[in-house]
């Protein structure tokens, strides 16, 4: 189950990255092409045979799991611009580009790093599972590098959240409306990964469940954000070509 959902999502994000190359190639809209990248990217990463491949080929030290929490963090800082700026939501984006945005993300950044090269880190695992179980020092340290790595995600989540709630409650296309609802989840998904080091181990599976919602919801909320706007370009046009007749 859980590697159907993984493989799924992979696919389900890599081909709407796909979809998106020629525009990105046109210059229209690259931040999307960069946010699908970078999740397609990030979801390879998250599972087992492709993450532990990619770490050998760094060095056998896990260094393909850092390299992950920083892809996930470009890609969230990306879906925050695109989303404040395609909803009008400018106080938002200020606390997330503007001075206390940055320095959540330097605070959090820096903790991840110092955490990494604290713990043991050498043979390649997906998720830390093996690192974890090395010594009671290294669980400890795992469990606090995970908390710091979904840190900067549910810092962007919580600050979208009263914007997609605002705009699945208007009077916007309907869409853009599921488009708001399907970020809103998202967004309240990611904010239930703080939770994880409260959950009790039988409920492993939960989090997968959690991790990859957040992700489709996201990824297809973004998706219907760029299917409304080329709707509406297309009425637009129809519109134009009906008044010049």
């Amino acid at each position: 189950m859980i590697e159907i959902l993984q493989w799924s999502t992979l696919a389900t994000c890599g081909l709407i990255a796909a979809a998106r190359v020629p525009s990105a190639v046109r210059g229209e809209n690259r931040s999307l092409f960069y946010i699908f990248g970078l999740m397609t990217v990030a979801i390879l990463l998250s599972i087992e045979k492709p993450y532990v491949a990619i770490d050998q080929a760094l060095g056998g030290i896990n260094l393909a799991n850092l390299l992950l929490r920083f892809i996930i963090f470009a890609a969230i800082y990306f879906v925050g611009i695109r989303v404040t700026r395609g909803f009008g939501a400018d106080s938002a984006y200020r606390r997330i580009t503007g001075k206390a945005g940055m320095v959540v993300l330097l605070v959090i950044s820096l903790a991840l790093v110092v955490l990494f090269f604290m713990m043991d880190t050498v043979g390649s695992s997906a998720g830390l599972a093996a690192v974890s179980e090395k010594s009671e020092r290294n669980f400890v340290l795992v469990e606090y590098y995970g908390a710091a790595g979904r840190a900067y995600p549910a810092y962007i989540s919580l600050v979208l959240l009263p914007a997609m709630v605002r705009a699945v409650r208007g009077r916007l296309p309907i869409l853009v409306r599921i488009a708001a609802a399907l970020l809103a989840t998202g967004g309240v998904a990611i904010a239930l990964t703080l939770l994880f080091p409260v959950v009790p181990p039988e409920w492993g599976a939960a989090e997968f469940v959690i991790n990859y919602t957040a992700v489709l919801c996201f990824v297809l909320g973004l998706a219907l954000i760029w299917a409304a706007k080329v709707q509406n370009s297309r009425v637009s046009s129809a519109k134009r070509t009906y008044t010049e007749k």
